[in-house]
């Protein structure tokens, strides 16, 4: 693994691909491979850049206008609010400080991919745990995955990239089966998609002073459009996020990025209404698919979910051939992200021919 790296690295960062993005699309295309926005920023966030152009100066190191903003919104102190380059720039801060070699962190597979490289990257040793047939958490088998090595469980929810939530009950039941001083890391980073009821809400329904060892994390990047400004952010208990700040780059939240999460709340009502017509838009384009003859799972995200399993590259590349670029996952499947309304019909008809072809008891078809 390490004989043509020129100097001495760490085998397992060696052997360790580097994260793979969504493949970018070419002009009359449409890109479904990273769950973007479709929408072009708001005229009064793109107002709000052109006003913050100071960038010969750093910006504020903390983000403090936006930590006091959150803080205020979610009824928490200011310290309880960490602001980083997107949530997974946090959560690698939170697997740096609460795991390293020896330890484990438990998570729930397939799911966010970026989750076993951070884990490898703290020296930790990932422990995946199968969802269930629905493509849902499995947290019974999560809680009893848990061994005195465990430093840390991430839930994911709606899970990226299959769809299915964790239910608010589901989540309390799983948290009084798990120690108490064990870190649980609650990603919610298409929170704002979500329709279902019964979902957790992590922010609004979890007491943080019942369960201090969860940590609650949110995005700009999904719902509120701003994916390549990179900011997100963690609630939490205060102690938790100065171990997660201290492993943190210096200054990786740019001014600019935090001006425009600032104008975003602003809007944010216009924001969520451009959000309620994507989350219509997935129910449809969900729909459709099950009307073709796909068994595709309950999606709360941004996105639905294709288990195409050995047939997966093949698949893509015929979305592709059809102008639809989509996000495959080898061996298990395709996620394809919900994008401007004339990208539903050319999903659908590409996918009716695919589903044709699988095998009768393929787990992608459904049920007879």
């Amino acid at each position: 693994m390490t004989e043509d790296v020129p100097v001495r690295i760490r085998p397992a960062i060696a052997a360790l691909p580097p994260y793979k993005q969504g493949k970018q699309a070419e002009p009359g295309t449409f890109k479904l491979s990273s769950n973007e926005n479709p929408y072009e920023p708001l005229p009064s966030v793109v107002e709000s850049l052109r006003e913050t152009v100071g960038v010969n100066r750093y910006p504020d190191a903390s983000a403090s206008r936006l930590r006091h903003r959150l803080a205020e919104r979610f009824g928490v102190l200011p310290d309880e609010v960490h602001i980083g380059a997107g949530s997974v720039a946090i959560l690698s801060q939170l697997m740096l400080a609460a795991s390293g070699p020896g330890d484990e962190v438990v998570y729930a597979w397939r799911s966010f991919e970026a989750y076993p490289g951070l884990v490898l990257i703290a020296g930790a040793t990932p422990v995946e745990v199968p969802l269930t047939p629905d493509a849902r958490h499995d947290l019974d088998a999560m809680a009893a995955a848990v061994t005195e090595r465990t430093r840390a469980i991430i839930v994911c929810s709606p899970n990226n990239p299959t769809g299915p939530i964790v239910t608010q009950a589901e989540f309390e039941a799983f948290l009084d089966k798990v120690p108490a001083d064990l870190l649980v890391i609650l990603d919610e980073a298409y929170a704002e998609f979500v329709t279902d009821p019964d979902a957790v809400d992590g922010l609004i329904k979890l007491g943080r002073a019942d369960h201090p060892n969860v940590v609650v994390l949110r995005t700009f990047s999904k719902a509120f459009g701003l994916a390549g400004l990179r900011v997100g952010y963690a609630i939490g208990h205060r102690r938790i996020l100065d171990a997660a700040r201290s492993t943190a780059v210096p200054l990786s939240v740019t001014a600019q990025s935090e001006e425009a999460a600032l104008a975003s709340l602003d809007a944010e009502a216009e924001l969520l209404a451009r959000v309620h017509v994507i989350a219509e838009r997935r129910d449809r384009l969900a729909a459709g698919l099950r009307a073709q003859g796909w068994r595709v799972p309950t999606a709360q995200g941004n996105f639905v979910w294709l288990a195409t399993r050995d047939e997966t590259m093949d698949a893509a590349a015929r979305f592709e051939a059809g102008g639809c670029i989509v996000r495959p996952f080898a061996g298990d499947g395709i996620r394809v992200s919900v994008g401007e309304e004339e990208s539903v019909e050319k999903i659908l008809q590409i996918a009716t021919s695919i589903v044709e072809a699988l095998p009768e008891g393929h787990s992608g078809r459904a049920l007879a």
